[in-house]
């Protein structure tokens, strides 16, 4: 039981990779907070934590809302006491940021009819950026005096884009690499205070929201996935579970007490291979 008698609050925790989390760290005797817009994603898992033995409870909370965080953080007080890890996962693309060609192609600047570079809308934009890099400052604001002088750890939830900027996700790919880069500030801000701050890159896994680029409609992969996996040399997904190691051991004081400001990648080899 790694993670007896802490408190875990996990964001975007209705999610494949972070629900993974969260029952993991409710395996490893963690009390989990999981926090999600979508609160009936977050309470199906949160149920089946308990349903196991876990001590889990289910709170919907918009991450770009400070004023929600708050009063969330208030009933998690009341239900389990201070948090000691905090894993900022709320985040993702939406295809509204997402442009229809890999390449600019003669006349993207004039067409109306697929989302080119030239139009994508700001607001789109601005709400993949935010929802990744804001989802992340908010709750840190909230929850970190929980963790100070405390021995708190703080995980943030980066990704492959962070190392490469991937094709038609701009707005995704620039907010990853300033979650990278603000973990990194964040773990130098928070160096004397006790709380560690590190982030775990997933490469290449299978979620709700990626879905849809990674396999067309009849269930076959589509061109990305062949491009995908010819240059992750494992040449396959990776599954949740790979990732629990890393998160136990970023979380486990007695195992990574001298390690902050890292972004660790899990990722097949990809960040690796040049191709060559």
């Amino acid at each position: 039981m790694l993670f007896e008698n802490k408190i875990a609050v996990v964001t975007g925790a209705g999610g494949v990779l972070c629900s993974s989390f969260a029952t993991h760290l409710a395996e490893q005797g963690a009390s989990v907070a999981l926090l999600d817009l979508n609160y009936e994603a977050a309470n199906a898992v949160a149920e089946e934590i308990n349903k196991n033995g876990g001590h889990a409870k289910a709170y919907e909370v918009n991450v770009l809302d400070k004023a929600c965080l708050e009063q969330v953080h208030k009933s998690i007080h009341s239900d389990f006491g201070k948090c000691d890890i905090l894993i900022n996962g709320a985040g993702g693309n939406s295809p509204r940021a997402t442009t229809a060609h890999e390449y600019y192609e003669e006349g993207d600047e004039t067409v109306t009819d697929i989302k080119t570079f030239f139009n994508l809308d700001k607001s789109d934009f601005d709400f993949v950026f935010g929802l990744n890099l804001m989802g992340t400052l908010l709750p840190t604001q909230v929850f970190a005096p929980d963790l100070l002088h405390r021995d708190g750890c703080i995980i943030n939830v980066s990704s492959m884009n962070a190392f490469r900027p991937l094709t038609k996700i701009p707005a995704y790919s620039a907010a990853k690499s300033a979650v990278s880069n603000f973990t990194q500030w964040l773990a130098v801000h928070f160096a004397g205070c006790g709380i560690r701050v590190n982030a775990i890159a997933p490469g290449f896994f299978v979620t709700k929201q990626n879905k849809d680029l990674l396999f067309n409609p009849d269930g076959t992969p589509t061109a990305r996935t062949g491009k995908i996996l010819g240059a992750t040399p494992m040449k396959r997904f990776g599954e949740p579970s790979e990732l629990l190691g890393t998160l136990d051991w970023l979380c486990d004081n007695s195992a990574s007490s001298f390690v902050t400001g890292v972004v660790i990648p899990v990722d097949g080899g990809f960040s690796a291979y040049s191709g060559v």
